[in-house]
């Protein structure tokens, strides 16, 4: 028999049971002991093996997944959290049936995407995708219509017939930002079809900044990067911010709306920001009609034909069909015709379908090796990249997919190109290279604000006569870009705090060239309104703040004078920081002075009234003073305007997206996404941080897990 001592009386007892049915409870309790350890572990693990999506007050997402197809499918729900009804428009407008979803006004949208072949390509680049990055995409999807499914109530009901999406749609909607809104798009091909400019169709819609500073420029002894980007604060332009971690990855940053991957990110390695590059990816060539073809090498083609009808969906809801046939020649779609010639569109990287795929592995990047080998695949069809790493490293890289030309500048093949000879038809890309690119260069800064790389930094460490002249412009560096090298070389030790305090400068480089010579032209030839203009200006900051008096009125005298001719000293590549300067006429300069005083005054009562009493910043029900402006005005700090009822004027785009990030250990970054994190009626992160963004702040980035549990407001488990 069994004994047991009893703690009560130190004596021992007899078991009352029988040792067979003992040893039977003995073994099964242990047994029960075993289970329920074994069952707690595996619940355990169970439970650290779902996704999370945590949800910050920003409403940014942080993504956790121990498998990067469920980060996929996750990051896909997410965005339609945050912007399902835009998303699916826009995957509507990449498939060329946006006008059979929603009626007349989409018709040219559905033109464009068919002419250019847009849907019958993106199949083609879904096969050709690597099978695990291919069902990467097919989860992302599979995560939008998730989302769709279970919150059918809070997605447009105009929308929803655009559901179900597939990877497909995400790769149509890839295409259709990337090679046919940035590379080219519909107003440039139509300005040059006019003989304009092809560089003046950019208009206001496409801009950035970015800053790579290393350790021997930084105060702290840590690279640093500066991440800025510049786009209109609607439709695809929208960037949407978020942390991805999963093995292999923990990055943060910004992709644009419906990309499933980040396209400026960082992680605790390093980082890179992209700005709009003056890449030259696309050519318009005019082609001569005979006998029912064109003209070639001295003999007539024929063209390539396809049938592509359109449904247009009509108000009572009923479908009309509107015939579109899309004809081809060797250079590409034709997009223009007149006077018996044609105009056929040609366009770089249309076989080049693995930009996904690269954007990934650079998030994943440890190191520069790393992060160039993701690089030298060249899918990216253009962007400048700038980049920083813990290791000290800095590194600007003039990316794209850049033809090789047989002769010709840049300026000559920004003009309708000749097509009836093979001496003009370009096959042939360089590889990377090839490319303007520099490491590590002795001033310890690189910068970039949409100029040429020649003036990345100073002294120059890109020599343009090393590259063949259609590379890039050799061309004036614009305003904003000097401002931008300006600050960059008049501080040897830059911290962090100070990067911050640079990115939202709004002080005016054109201001700082001709304010002088202004004011003595007025005050020596000009008459009574322009004397108190004159005042006027010499009061003024030479900023661009909200409560800057002077602003408005330099910013409408900017408007009247003619700009083309307004410098008295040229600019000098020897003396960037200094050129051009002077008034060149400064009798025609007062005139303009004179119409912008009459302007001011009669719209606003005073001369010196605030920048932000008439620069404003509308977003919902939020009308908050503006502080920044045009680039033009050589402002760092960019905001594009259009006029409203009120006289006013209010943002349309510029500053978009800002991250500042040190590369410390661990990693320090503030960072802000002006127009807020999400577009969805329902949700209160629509238009949140503006007023941040009024009151010239960044707010902090959280990524570690403890930072962001403190800041949490829902949570999402799969």
């Amino acid at each position: 028999m069994f004994s047991v001592l009893s703690k009560q009386t130190g004596f021992r007892r007899r078991s009352p049971l029988p040792l067979p049915f003992e040893r039977s409870l003995r073994l099964l309790l242990l047994f029960t002991l075993v289970f329920t350890l074994l069952t707690g572990i595996h619940s355990l693990a169970a439970e650290s093996k779902k996704t999370e999506v945590l949800w910050d007050t920003y409403g940014v997402p942080h993504i956790y997944s121990q498998n990067a197809k469920e980060l996929f499918h996750a990051f896909g729900w997410a965005q339609m959290q945050s912007h399902g009804n835009l998303i699916l428009r826009l995957y509507g407008q990449a498939r060329g049936r946006a006008a059979e979803y929603w009626g007349e006004d989409y018709l040219e949208s559905d033109r464009w995407v068919q002419t250019m072949g847009v849907p019958d390509r993106s199949r083609q680049w879904y096969d050709r995708q690597s099978p695990t990055f291919r069902g990467y995409l097919d989860a992302f999807a599979k995560g939008i219509n998730a989302y769709a499914k279970e919150h059918a109530e809070l997605i447009d009901d105009e929308v929803e017939t655009v559901l179900p999406v597939s990877a497909v749609d995400v790769l149509a909607h890839l295409q259709r930002v990337l090679h046919f809104t940035f590379v080219v798009n519909p107003d440039r091909v139509e300005d040059i079809s006019e003989e304009q400019s092809a560089s003046t169709a950019f208009g206001q819609k496409m801009g950035s900044n970015g800053w790579a500073i290393a350790p021997s420029q930084s105060a702290s002894g840590n690279a640093m990067l500066l991440a800025n980007p510049h786009l209109l604060w609607s439709d695809l332009f929208l960037w949407y911010e978020a942390q991805l971690t999963a093995p292999g990855i923990d990055a943060y940053g910004a992709s644009l709306v419906g990309i499933p991957v980040l396209n400026i990110a960082f992680n605790d390695y390093q980082g890179w920001t992209h700005t709009v590059n003056t890449h030259d990816g696309w050519d318009a060539y005019e082609l001569t009609l005979a006998n029912g073809g064109y003209q070639f090498d001295g003999k007539v083609r024929a063209f390539e034909t396809e049938e592509k009808p359109l449904k247009v969906r009509q108000a009572d809801g009923t479908l009309r069909q509107e015939p579109l046939i899309v004809r081809r020649s060797v250079h590409g779609p034709i997009v223009a015709e007149k006077d018996g010639k044609v105009i056929a569109l040609r366009v770089v990287g249309l076989d080049q379908p693995g930009a996904l795929e690269e954007w990934w592995d650079m998030a994943r990047a440890k190191n520069l090796v790393e992060f160039e080998t993701a690089l030298q695949r060249l899918q990216i069809p253009m962007f400048t990249v700038m980049y920083a790493d813990r290791d000290g490293h800095i590194l600007h890289l003039f990316n794209g997919q850049v033809p090789v030309r047989s002769q010709g500048d840049f300026e000559s093949w920004s003009s309708i190109i000749p097509g009836n000879t093979s001496a003009t038809l370009w096959t042939k890309l360089h590889p990377y290279r090839d490319l303007p690119r520099v490491i590590d260069p002795p001033s310890g800064w690189l910068q970039n604000a949409n100029d040429p790389p020649w003036t990345t930094t100073f002294p120059p460490a890109i020599n343009p006569d090393n590259y063949p002249p259609y590379m890039a412009p050799h061309s004036f560096m614009e305003f904003r870009a000097q401002r931008s090298a300006h600050m960059l070389a008049e501080d040897k030790q830059i911290s962090f705090e100070e990067m911050v305090e640079y990115k939202h400068s709004t002080r005016m480089e054109l201001a700082d060239r001709l304010l002088d010579d202004l004011i003595a032209a007025a005050q020596q030839q000009g008459g009574e309104l322009a004397r108190r203009a004159a005042d006027v200006l010499s009061a003024w900051d030479r900023k661009a703040d909200a409560n800057s008096r002077g602003a408005v009125l330099f910013a409408f005298w900017q408007q009247a004078v003619d700009f083309s001719n307004l410098f008295a000293i040229p600019w000098d590549e020897n003396a960037p920081f200094a050129t051009p300067d002077g008034l060149a006429d400064p009798t025609s300069a007062l005139a303009a002075l004179e119409s912008a005083a009459t302007k001011v005054e009669a719209a606003y009562g005073a001369l010196d009234v605030p920048w932000g009493d008439v620069f404003r910043l509308r977003v919902g029900d939020m009308d908050l003073p503006a502080n920044g402006g045009a680039d033009d005005l050589g402002l760092f700090r960019t905001l594009w305007f259009v006029p409203s009822e009120d006289q006013r004027f209010e943002a349309i785009g510029g500053e978009s997206y800002v991250a500042a990030i040190e590369f410390s250990n661990p990693v320090r970054a503030m960072a802000l996404t002006s127009y807020g994190n999400a577009t969805q009626p329902d949700s209160h992160n629509r238009g949140e941080q503006l007023r941040l963004f009024a009151s010239k702040k960044l707010r902090p980035v959280w990524r570690s897990r403890q930072e962001i549990e403190a800041h949490l407001t829902s949570r999402d488990v799969f």
